[in-house]
């Protein structure tokens, strides 16, 4: 296999391609083991961009991924489903919360046996002792309202359920397995083989660095 390796934290994104050849007749994988975050989407549409320069119009996802940013997972998908190019997304662990979005991206969808799908709503974060009048309430509250019809719409526009099952099963906070998820109408087929000998694999990994601890004066 040709590997290139994507390293994606807070502070930093590096592209280090290794090997030759652009392998045209196989599509590229591209493993996906991170949080759903700027810097890993990001990280995952400039490989996308570099390969498709190259002429690469067949890619594999691989996504195993605890969820994060619907501003991020809802713009990752609407990137790859717009792209002129064919998506496969392959679960190979666990697929949550806005990594499904992710997940719907793909026109065909797979997912390994040993593998799960979790669903549960959105929050808010407020940072330390924030004071929030009634507007701003109502403004957090609405675009809460807004991200949940959102996520809502392309799970149901790329499955056999309705929006308002989404809803539910996202209030509700279930977890489905491979065969559940492919009876929703979210996974196609169930296989454990992820790509082809030979294929080119570009890793996303997120790494979130240690904060330096300072030195200690003597005493």
């Amino acid at each position: 296999m040709i590997f290139a390796i994507i390293k994606a934290d807070l502070q930093k994104m590096e592209y280090k391609p290794e090997g030759g050849d652009n392998m045209a007749t196989k599509p590229v994988v591209i493993r996906f083991f991170a949080p759903v975050i700027d810097a890993t989407v990001n990280a995952l549409m400039s490989a996308v961009d570099q390969k498709m320069k190259q002429g690469v119009k067949d890619f594999i996802i691989l996504i195993s991924s605890p969820g994060g940013s619907v501003i991020h997972g809802l713009s990752a998908y609407n990137y790859l489903k717009g792209l002129p190019a064919s998506i496969t997304t392959h679960n190979f662990g666990s697929v949550d919360s806005i990594g499904i979005v992710l997940y719907c991206a793909g026109s065909k969808r797979l997912s390994v046996p040993q593998a799960r799908f979790l669903f549960h709503g959105v929050s808010a974060q407020f940072r330390g002792e924030q004071n929030l009048d009634e507007k701003l309430l109502e403004e957090r509250l609405k675009g809460l309202r807004i991200d949940m019809e959102n996520i809502a719409k392309v799970i149901a526009a790329n499955t056999g359920k309705s929006a308002k099952d989404v809803i539910d099963a996202m209030f509700e906070r279930i977890t489905l397995n491979p065969e559940e998820a492919q009876s929703w109408g979210l996974v196609h087929e169930i296989n454990s083989k992820l790509f082809e000998e030979g294929s080119e694999v570009i890793a996303i990994q997120f790494q979130q660095q240690q904060p330096q601890q300072l030195p200690k004066l003597p005493h």
